[in-house]
């Protein structure tokens, strides 16, 4: 996959915070903008993660739809209807997170999760983010890694510790990622993607496979409601794979406002 243009907007800050608990955590800045070619190749990217547009048309073949009436009522997250703002912007963290790690990061990092839902206003079980990097092609090593990422959107003003959710969720990463592994070799073996489907199989089992298993939390948040106050009030000491966590704040302008734009736009210009 190509890398989108719109990574480019997502600055390093190079600050960081401390948490009391003396853990560090990195600032990331997505600078935005009104920039319509960079927001329309931002907006295809996003569709094709719930739906690839070479079969949208059969599946609005029948429904009376037209294509941007069908994301709205069948793939995108509600607008307005709880709990599908929410969803929007969970998903939207998501996809951003997946961005980062591969297009920044450099881990390979496969996007199924989006276009396997069942209801459009619900979040998709399993782990949120999984990036993989192979230390080679041919063989499996131990310098093989792969990195589960749990992430939370704060974009109006929670009143809980989002990032503080995050590492809790990330806590559980390490008994229910196997499902997620599982879903995503079946999705490849369906497509008859059998290379991807082996290269997932290369951390099915870590035992006789040994690889890095490294941990991320990330809040993505709406820079008016960025509180690092209580982002330092963060714990991590009870994570299982404390050694190997990395915790992350990705802020920027009217957040909320720009994922609902995001959507439309992906919709109207499907």
């Amino acid at each position: 996959m190509p890398k989108p243009p719109h990574v480019a907007w997502l600055v390093n800050t190079k600050k960081s915070i401390t948490t009391d608990a003396g853990a560090i955590v990195d600032v990331w800045e997505l600078k935005h903008v009104d920039d319509p070619k960079i927001l329309s190749a931002w907006a295809g990217h996003f569709r094709q993660h719930y739906c690839s547009d070479e079969i949208l048309d059969g599946l609005v073949a029948g429904t009376g739809l037209t294509r941007s009436e069908f994301l709205r009522l069948h793939k995108f997250p509600n607008a307005k209807t709880a709990p599908g703002p929410s969803t929007r912007s969970g998903d939207f963290a998501e996809i951003l997170v997946s961005d980062f790690i591969e297009f920044i990061q450099g881990y390979w990092c496969p996007r199924e999760r989006f276009s396997l839902k069942w209801n459009p206003n619900e979040s998709t079980k399993g782990s949120d983010v999984i990036g993989f990097r192979f230390a080679s092609k041919e063989k499996t090593s131990p310098g093989d890694a792969m990195y589960v990422l749990e992430s939370k959107a704060d974009m109006t003003g929670a009143n809980t510790n989002k990032l503080q959710e995050a590492v809790d969720d990330s806590a559980k990463d390490p008994i229910r990622h196997a499902a997620s592994l599982n879903a995503l070799k079946q999705r490849f073996l369906e497509r008859d993607e059998n290379e991807s489907a082996a290269k997932i199989a290369r951390f099915q089992d870590a035992t006789d496979r040994p690889y890095q298993f490294l941990s991320g939390a990330v809040l993505v948040c709406s820079t008016e409601v960025f509180d690092e106050a209580r982002i330092k009030e963060t714990k991590h000491g009870a994570h299982p794979n404390s050694d190997h966590l990395t915790l992350i704040v990705v802020k920027g302008a009217t957040l909320m406002a720009f994922v609902h734009a995001l959507y439309e736009r992906a919709a109207n210009e499907a």
